[in-house]
């Protein structure tokens, strides 16, 4: 049974609880990267005459992208709150 009132850490422990936070920023991470590009996908698609016929896609990956980083926020705050609430 783990004692909640004063866990005693041992350095294995803390390592992993610091190796879990650098695990939920690379998420966030790449659920940025992921809106950057399609932000920049949508806006290349509307904005170049080459791509015309698709710009239907443009405007769906324009859509998208804000979407994908409200998901990556509201994920890497609620797992920072699972984490310190898990371990306090």
């Amino acid at each position: 049974m783990q004692n909640t009132e004063n866990p005693q850490l041992t350095t294995r422990d803390w390592l992993a609880i610091e190796r879990t936070k650098l695990a939920n920023e690379r998420t966030f991470l790449a659920y940025f990267r992921t809106f950057i590009v399609f932000l920049g996908s949508g806006i290349t698609i509307l904005k170049l005459e080459w791509f015309s016929d698709i710009k239907w896609f443009g405007v769906v990956l324009l859509f998208c992208s804000p979407l994908l980083l409200i998901v990556g926020i509201v994920r890497l705050v609620y797992v920072k709150k699972v984490i310190r609430n898990h371990y306090k």
